[in-house]
């Protein structure tokens, strides 16, 4: 039986830097990586791939044939890093500008931090897959309660981000959270953020940073509509037609 040929997709493409960060439009996590390769002012390169139809290099390489990935270029040849929370580690462990603070127990503290951000991102593919009215209110209901759990965190501390005036990879991880909460507001008013000051002026200032900012592609908004809108949830079927 003759070799099938390769296509252009199936072939991986050469790396043109030492760190390739394989990417999807879409998601968050590695939002937070790239956020965190642009605040350690690290050249890289962005190979974006379609997930519903997965290049078969990329499938050879991808553990859980997840993204992100990122892909080392070192003397001995390459090596391919999977999980936002172990390439954000190599990073902080081998590369100058610290995104960790100093103190281990701080350290540890924004670890845990980072954890409940994947949390907060869960809740949210929960409420946008509602089924229902009744399971979105819900879900509703569980991110509002992690907001208000931040906003007792934030509460005292003065400076723009989760540590004060240092940028950390807690704001790595909750920039690309906050994001979506820009297209769930031009859809209803959820009053997710409703009384809550400190959670406010955060995402403010993460949606100001350069970094968080160029961590999506311009037409990420209308990536992420297309996106709800092929749910067929409660949450879609509350958007107006497009």
């Amino acid at each position: 039986m003759p070799t099938p040929t390769p296509t252009d997709t199936d072939i991986s493409p050469a790396p043109r830097a030492a760190l390739t960060l394989v990417s999807h439009a879409l998601c968050p996590y590695v939002q937070r990586a790239a956020i965190a390769l642009a605040e350690k002012q690290l050249p890289f390169e962005r190979i974006a791939i379609d997930l519903a139809h997965k290049p078969m290099w990329f499938v050879a390489i991808s553990p859980l044939g997840k993204v992100p990935l990122l892909r080392v270029r070192h003397a001995g040849g390459e090596a391919v890093l999977f999980e936002s929370a172990a390439i954000c580690e190599y990073l902080e462990d081998t590369t100058p500008h610290p995104l960790h603070p100093a103190d281990p127990l701080q350290r540890a503290r924004h670890r845990a931090w980072m954890e409940f951000g994947s949390n907060v991102l869960n809740l949210i593919a929960a409420f946008y897959n509602a089924p229902d009215e009744a399971a979105l209110l819900r879900q509703r209901d569980l991110l509002r309660e992690r907001f208000e759990t931040l906003e007792q965190e934030l509460s005292g501390r003065t400076g723009a981000y989760f540590a004060g005036e240092s940028f950390s990879l807690v704001d790595a991880v909750f920039g690309p959270v906050f994001r979506y909460f820009d297209r769930f507001e031009a859809i209803a008013d959820f009053g997710f953020f409703d009384g809550l000051p400190h959670v406010i002026a955060w995402r403010a200032a993460l949606a100001q940073r350069p970094s968080v900012r160029d961590a999506a592609a311009p037409d990420y908004p209308q990536r992420l509509d297309r996106f709800l809108r092929e749910r067929g949830s409660a949450l879609a079927r509350r958007m107006a037609p497009a």
